[in-house]
């Protein structure tokens, strides 16, 4: 098949399939003697679906998840990715059930899932949902400093420890003060 039958049946822009091939990423795809390129028949053409998923903590941070969602939704318009699902949603990353979230997890057509930070998607157990989705998991801002991904994982630890003993209101002050003594321990 041609490389236009190809990029309309992944939903994809001519250009995009382009790269596509030029990077290599589609397997058996070669380029002919008259120029063209061809597919083989036994590629997968099942259309992949892109989902962008943003999360803030609380309903007061609306406006933060808009420019987030936008932000995932430019990074994904630059890769050529066409996003079919855009979910949004005010909830702890603490709390473990978030419908949005389990909703767009079981969704068997989603193949791709892309969000900003990985503690957009959950402060814990970031790793039990990469290894067990099926679909490909893209986090656009990775934290490469070991230290720094440490801090943040105690970050999180202490604030959801101290929202359970002071109470919600009380446990950010709390988590900021914890921090302010850490920082000036150094």
């Amino acid at each position: 098949m041609k490389l236009s039958q190809y990029a309309k049946l992944r939903n994809v822009t001519y250009r995009a399939a382009w790269t596509h091939f030029k990077l290599g990423k589609i397997p058996g795809a070669y380029l002919s003697s008259t120029g063209t390129v061809v597919i083989p028949p036994d590629q997968d053409l099942r259309p992949g679906r892109t989902a962008v998923y943003a999360r803030v903590s609380s309903s007061m941070n609306k406006d933060n998840l808009i420019s987030q969602s936008k932000r995932v939704q430019s990074f994904c318009l630059a890769k050529g990715w066409v996003v079919s699902a855009v979910v949004e949603e005010c909830a702890s990353g603490l709390n473990d059930s978030r419908p949005k979230l389990m909703k767009l997890l079981l969704d068997k057509t989603i193949t791709r899932i892309v969000v900003e930070h990985k503690d957009r998607l959950t402060r814990f157990g970031y790793n039990y949902i990469k290894n067990l989705w099926l679909g490909e998991l893209v986090v656009i801002n990775e934290v490469v400093e070991d230290e720094k991904d440490l801090m943040q994982d105690f970050v999180s630890l202490v604030t959801s420890f101290t929202a359970r003993l002071y109470g919600r209101r009380r446990s950010r002050r709390k988590t900021e003060e914890l921090i302010k003594e850490l920082t000036e321990q150094k």
